[in-house]
C-alpha cells in the first residue's frame, strides 16, 4: 500500500433476518434503533426489554420534535443506545440515498460513533421493506464516512483503526449493500486524496499513487509527461505547467477494460488535478490560496469513480484522464495576453492566469475525445462564481445536450448529491471573442464565469460526443453535507454512478437523439 493511499474501508456488514435478541444487544457496544417520526404502536414490544426502554425514554421526557436521543444500558458493556426518529421529509423515500435520508443517517452515525465502537448494531421498526432497505444503505454510507479519518501528520504513534462491524437485525430479507460499500470506499478515497497537504501529494507522488492504484486494480496506466505533451502540441496544459519548479506535470491516462475487450471506452472520466494553485502571475491573496491543495478534487473524484466502477465489475470499458500540475508564480509562468495553441488547434488568448483549470482541462478533454468515448464526464473545482451561485450545498452541471438537464437534476436528487444545470446558449461565446486568437480564456469582468468556463471547455469536445461538466462547488465544506462530515466531501462519485448505472440507457437515448 502506497503511503498516500488510505488503508481501506475497514467496515464489515453482517445481517440477521431475525429480531434482535437480548443476547445480541449485550454483545454490542452501540445499538441504533430507527423508527418513523411517529413511534409505531407495537414498536417497544419488538425489542428485548422493550418496556424498560420505553420507560427510559418516557423518564427522559424526550420531546416529540427531537430526532435523536441517546442513553446507555446497564449491561456488562454498558451498550450505548441511539434512538433515531426518521424526519418526515425522508419518510416514504424508496430511492437509496436521497438527501434528507442521507443527512439523517449522517446525524445518527455521528452520534453513535462518538465512543469509537467496533461492534455497532442497527434495527429498524415500523418502516416498509423498501424504506428499511434505503435506510440500511444510507447508514452504511454514513458510518463509512464518519469513521473514516482524513490524513493526519501529528508526531508520535499512529494507531491503525480496527475494522468496525455493523450488524443489521430484523429486516427479514437481506439487503444488497455491495454498491453502497463500493461507493463509500470510493468517496473516502476522493476525500483522502483531496485532503493531502501539497508537499505530500505533489505531481511526482500523485503519479506514484496512481500507479499503485492501477497495479492493485488491474488498470493500464500511461503518463503523458511534458515532453510527450509537447509532441502532442498540448499548449494550453503546458502554459500552466511552465511556471512549475520541476518538470513533473503531465496527464495520466488510466484504462479499465473488463475481460479481453478492446472496444472504445463507453465512458471517459476527466478530472482537474491542480495540486496547488497560487493563481500564477495573477497571484491569489492569502485566504484564497490557503486551501488550494483542494484544487485537485476533480481528479480525485474521477479516479475514485473509476475505482467504484471497477469494484462493481461493470461490463464496459472506461477511460480516466487526470490533468496533474501546479499553477505557480515564477519568472517562467504564463502571463496575461499570452497566445497559446491547444492540441485540437484552437488558439487561446490568456486573460487571467488564475483561470488555469480550464487551460489544463482543454487539452485533457481534447485528448480524451480522440478515443471516441460514448460519454465524457469531467469534474473540476473550476470557478468561485459557481460557489457564489449555489453555495457549497449544490454543484453546477453543464452539458452539450440540453435535453439531459432534467435528468441531471433527477439524478442529483436520487443520489443525494444535488446539482443544478446552467444555461449553455451559444451567444455566451460573444463574451469570449478575441481579436487576436480563436477564443479568450475567460471574460474580463468575471460575471457568469462558471458559464463562460463551460462554454470555453465545450470547444474541446466534439459535437458528436455527449459531455457533462461538473463544477465542484461542493468539493469541500465547513459543515456536514448529507452523510459526509465537514471537510473534503468526495462529491460526484455517487452522482456519477447513479447517472451511468441507473440511467445509462436514458442518457444514450437522450444524448444521441438531440444535438445542440
Amino acid at each position: 500500500m502506497h503511503d498516500l493511499l488510505p488503508a481501506g474501508l475497514g467496515l464489515r456488514v453482517q445481517q440477521s433476518p431475525r429480531r434482535i435478541t437480548r443476547a445480541a444487544v449485550d454483545s454490542l457496544e452501540q445499538l441504533i434503533i430507527v423508527t418513523p417520526a411517529k413511534w409505531p404502536d407495537k414498536g417497544w414490544s419488538q425489542l428485548p426489554d422493550g418496556k424498560h426502554l420505553e420507560a427510559l425514554v418516557r423518564r427522559a421526557g424526550v420531546e416529540p420534535e427531537r430526532r435523536i436521543w441517546q442513553s446507555r444500558l446497564s449491561n456488562r458493556l454498558a451498550t450505548g443506545l441511539t434512538l433515531g426518529r426518521l424526519p418526515e421529509a425522508a419518510e416514504g423515500i424508496d430511492i437509496p440515498g436521497a438527501y434528507p435520508l442521507l443527512r439523517f443517517a449522517g446525524e445518527l452515525a455521528a452520534a453513535a460513533l462518538q465512543d469509537k465502537p467496533h461492534k455497532l448494531g442497527l434495527t429498524v421498526l415500523g418502516l416498509s421493506a423498501d424504506e428499511s432497505a434505503s435506510l440500511v444503505r444510507a447508514m452504511v454510507l454514513a458510518v463509512a464516512a464518519h469513521r473514516f479519518q482524513l490524513p493526519r501528520y501529528q508526531s508520535g504513534k499512529t494507531t491503525r483503526s480496527r475494522t468496525l462491524t455493523l450488524k443489521v437485525f430484523g429486516l427479514g430479507e437481506r439487503v444488497d449493500v455491495g454498491r453502497s460499500l463500493a461507493e463509500a470506499e470510493a468517496t473516502n478515497l476522493a476525500r483522502w486524496l483531496t485532503a493531502q497537504p501539497p508537499n505530500k501529494l505533489d505531481a511526482r507522488t500523485y503519479r506514484d499513487a496512481l500507479e499503485q492504484l492501477s497495479a492493485d486494480n488491474g488498470w493500464r496506466m500511461r503518463f503523458l509527461d511534458e515532453k510527450q505533451l509537447k509532441r502532442l502540441a498540448a499548449g494550453a496544459f503546458l502554459a500552466v505547467a511552465q511556471g512549475n519548479a520541476s518538470a513533473d506535470a503531465g496527464i495520466a491516462h488510466i484504462r479499465y477494460r473488463p475481460g479481453k475487450t478492446t472496444a472504445s471506452p463507453a465512458l471517459a472520466l476527466v478530472g482537474k488535478g491542480i495540486i496547488f494553485d497560487t493563481g500564477g502571475t495573477n497571484l491569489k491573496p492569502f485566504r484564497a490560496m490557503l486551501d488550494m491543495h483542494h484544487d485537485m478534487a476533480g481528479s480525485a473524484v474521477a479516479v475514485a469513480t473509476l475505482l467504484a466502477l471497477t469494484r462493481l465489475k461493470v461490463p464496459f470499458a472506461v477511460d480516466c484522464w487526470l490533468a496533474i500540475t501546479e499553477n505557480r508564480l515564477s519568472a517562467d509562468a504564463y502571463k496575461s495576453r499570452d497566445i497559446v495553441t491547444a492540441s485540437n488547434g484552437t488558439t487561446i488568448e490568456v486573460i487571467h492566469t488564475d483561470a488555469e483549470g480550464r487551460m489544463a482541462l482543454a487539452d485533457t478533454l481534447a485528448l480524451a475525445a480522440r478515443e471516441q468515448p460514448e460519454l465524457i464526464l469531467d469534474y473540476a473545482t473550476l470557478t468561485g462564481s459557481c460557489v457564489q451561485a449555489l453555495t457549497e450545498r449544490y454543484s453546477g452541471v453543464f452539458s452539450n445536450r440540453d435535453a439531459l438537464n432534467q435528468l441531471l437534476i433527477d439524478v442529483g436528487r436520487e443520489s443525494g448529491e444535488r446539482v443544478w444545470p446552467f444555461p449553455m446558449d451559444k451567444d455566451f461565446d460573444d463574451d469570449l471573442k478575441s481579436s487576436v486568437a480563436d477564443i479568450l480564456q475567460c471574460a474580463m469582468d468575471g460575471t457568469g464565469d462558471h458559464i463562460h468556463a463551460a462554454r470555453f471547455l465545450q470547444r474541446f469536445v466534439p459535437d458528436n460526443i455527449p459531455w457533462v461538466h461538473m463544477d465542484l462547488s461542493s468539493g469541500s465544506r465547513k459543515s456536514e453535507l448529507a452523510q459526509i462530515p465537514s471537510g473534503t466531501t468526495g462529491f460526484g462519485v455517487r452522482f456519477s454512478l447513479s447517472l451511468v448505472l441507473d440511467h445509462g440507457e436514458t442518457v444514450k437515448q437522450t444524448a444521441n437523439a438531440i444535438k445542440n
